[in-house]
């Protein structure tokens, strides 16, 4: 019974709870004043500043990034359980960008980085849209932790806005004298043409091609759960892509594999399928034929819904309302240029008046002689 019974606290060690749920330490002999304890709790770093607070002397000098800078926080923030949280190509992308600005500003205080300093960063970048945008959500993450941790009081990233342009990522897309090439370089029997099929006709993103095999493939649809977003995809292996497989040598659990027999890694594959390209002067990536497949499904009559369904998409993100609005805009455009002419010029100038009414508010006075 003893043994269950609670340990006292030492003493002058005092437990509080931020605004934000997060437990601090601090300690506080008599009315002195109190002493935050920076380390983990119950650590051996912990009760030694604990020890060295009591007797009131300075704590220990921290090793690494000087308190209160970016860097400091930086390193705060990757070691953090939300930072584990992060799908493993969101952490690298984002750790590419901090090891850029630590470079540049590590030992700049947090206090001297406000929204105008966040604005100039955005601004550099804004002839790549997509980098200048990725650039502002890492910031957003890591100033929303350290909101929330305590660390900072204030978000210096409230209300910057993204840039405006082709936002859903930064890769070319496949034109369609592009995909024509590829396919003449590689005949449907070789392992090149597989990938390239199978990124045209599945919609999916690398990392999930590589995974996609004979145990997704059920009454001849697919289902698999997209690695990026956790979003499931049902769709049927059309004609072409089971043609392409069943000509092509494949693995035993992946339709993709090496020539040794194995599954690739996402990363592999990229660089193996950009060797390809480049063999077939093909500029294009991977993702690439990705955004082809989209805009083809929206060409061929896909709708928004249909479009975040094969895509893995949630459903109000913007990558399926700009495939569907920019096909939109190529239909009317192709419509326009198949109306008949009007069958009577218009040269005088009371009827160009009478057009520019309709499209304004109506002139106050004579239109005219």
């Amino acid at each position: 019974m003893t043994a269950d019974m609670p340990r006292p606290r030492p003493p002058h060690l005092v437990r509080e709870t931020t605004r934000h749920g997060t437990v601090v330490w601090y300690v506080r002999v008599g009315q002195g004043p109190r002493t935050r304890m920076r380390e983990a709790y119950g650590s051996p770093e912990f009760w030694r500043d604990y020890r060295l607070a009591v007797e009131g002397k300075p704590l220990a000098p921290i090793a690494g990034p000087k308190p209160g800078t970016l860097s400091w926080l930086i390193a705060k923030y990757v070691a953090s359980a939300e930072w584990s949280e992060l799908k493993p190509a969101t952490r690298k992308q984002r750790h590419g960008f901090y090891r850029a600005m630590e470079k540049t500003a590590g030992d700049e205080l947090l206090s001297a980085i406000d929204r105008r300093a966040i604005l100039a960063g955005r601004d550099r970048r804004r002839d790549t849209p997509y980098a200048a945008n990725n650039f502002l959500k890492s910031l957003r993450g890591l100033f929303r932790w350290a909101l929330d941790a305590d660390h900072v009081k204030i978000d210096p990233t409230t209300g910057i806005k993204l840039l405006a342009g082709n936002n859903e990522d930064g890769f070319h897309a496949w034109t369609e004298d592009e995909l024509e090439r590829f396919e003449a370089k590689w005949p449907i029997d070789t392992r090149q043409r597989l990938a390239f099929d199978l990124l045209l006709f599945t919609g999916l993103r690398r990392g999930d091609v590589v995974r996609l095999g004979r145990p997704h493939v059920r009454n001849g649809e697919f289902t698999i759960r997209t690695e990026k977003t956790g979003m499931v995809v049902i769709a049927p292996i059309l004609p072409p892509l089971a043609a392409s497989i069943a000509a092509a040598a494949t693995g035993e659990l992946t339709f993709l594999a090496t020539e040794r027999g194995l599954s690739f890694g996402k990363e592999s594959f990229g660089n193996w399928f950009g060797k390809a390209c480049r063999e077939a002067k093909c500029p294009g990536s991977a993702h690439g034929r990705r955004k082809a497949g989209a805009r083809r499904a929206v060409e061929e009559g896909a709708t928004e819904s249909q479009l975040n369904a094969l895509f893995g998409w949630a459903d109000g993100r913007r990558e399926s309302a700009t495939y569907t609005r920019t096909a939109n805009r190529a239909k009317l455009a192709r419509e326009a240029r198949t109306s008949p002419a009007p069958s009577a010029p218009v040269r005088d100038r009371k009827r160009k008046i009478s057009i520019y009414q309709g499209l304004k508010k109506p002139m106050v006075g004579p239109a005219g002689p």
